[in-house]
């Protein structure tokens, strides 16, 4: 699949594509790949309805607070938070074949879907149920938010979801990975990287922001480091992608969705050998004391 088309989308041009509102709509005819997509929306322009004719999706609210999602006509509420670097929120479960419609006074959500097959049932989970680790050691450590992960939640057919926040002057997807099912590379995921970048101590993304994001695939036919901004979108149908980083002072956010082929969900992947050392290093180094950066009550400050 690899190719010399760049898999970056602006915030500007995916807002640009939808209606009012729609700060983002990427499905996988979109993509160019089969299963995974995203939408995020302003609920400042008023309330959204999708029919989710092929699609499972998980609802996470990225700044927005008591939002109503009505699934099949049945009410969920969910508290949501003020930003992405603010809190870590609850989120909601939706099958295949529902019909749903957000609704709030304003405020950010996210719909992240996956291509599915089997039905299951809606779910709500709560803030204090969401699992948090701190991954990684010095300028690596970062924030891994499990929130639909094949750990964490059981109840999907093949969508995939976690939050990642990288404290400015990190570092985080490293060392580089993939999981592309290409070279002896045994798992096979799409996934979206959804980006905010936030400013010192704001709750969520800053129109300054900006950080550097790098994908290279095996044969060498893509290999791309761009400068991502607040709402940017970064497409990986395949190869090693890392590193995430976030310039001091400008932490990154990023919602990772990712789905695939396998009848079971995995999220296992294959570092790029000349930097799997990396990981041996963790145990004896010294975590960021500013992570964990979130928690179901809020910010936390070390």
């Amino acid at each position: 699949m690899s190719t010399s088309r760049s898999w970056y989308r602006s915030a500007r041009a995916l807002a640009e594509e939808g209606p009012a509102g729609h700060l983002c709509t990427v499905t996988p005819e979109d993509a160019g790949w089969a299963y995974s997509g995203l939408r995020v929306h302003d609920l400042a322009a008023g309330p959204v309805s999708i029919t989710l004719d092929r699609d499972e999706a998980v609802v996470v609210p990225l700044s927005a607070r008591d939002v109503t999602v009505t699934v099949d006509g049945t009410e969920h509420r969910l508290a949501g938070r003020d930003g992405v670097f603010a809190a870590v929120s609850d989120w909601l479960y939706v099958p295949l074949g529902s019909r749903l419609t957000l609704a709030a006074s304003g405020g950010e959500v996210a719909v992240c879907t996956a291509r599915a097959q089997r039905v299951h049932p809606v779910r709500y989970t709560a803030a204090d149920d969401v699992p948090v680790t701190v991954r990684g050691a010095g300028a690596a450590t970062r924030q891994v938010t499990d929130i639909a992960t094949p750990d964490s939640f059981s109840g999907a057919d093949r969508i995939m979801v976690c939050e990642v926040v990288t404290p400015g002057g990190n570092v985080s997807s490293w060392p580089p990975h993939r999981h592309d099912g290409l070279d002896g590379c045994p798992t096979a995921n799409e996934e979206i990287y959804y980006f905010r970048i936030g400013r010192l101590d704001g709750p969520h993304g800053h129109p300054d922001g900006h950080g550097l994001f790098r994908v290279y695939t095996v044969d060498g036919a893509h290999d791309e480091t761009v400068t991502i901004r607040d709402g940017d979108v970064y497409l990986v149908p395949e190869g090693y992608h890392g590193p995430s980083a976030a310039p001091p002072e400008y932490p990154m956010y990023f919602l990772n969705v990712l789905a695939g082929p396998g009848q079971e969900r995995t999220m296992t992947f294959c570092d790029d050998p000349s930097h799997a050392w990396i990981r041996a290093g963790w145990a004896s180094g010294a975590a960021d004391p500013r992570l964990p950066w979130t928690s179901a009550a809020g910010r936390v400050r070390p």
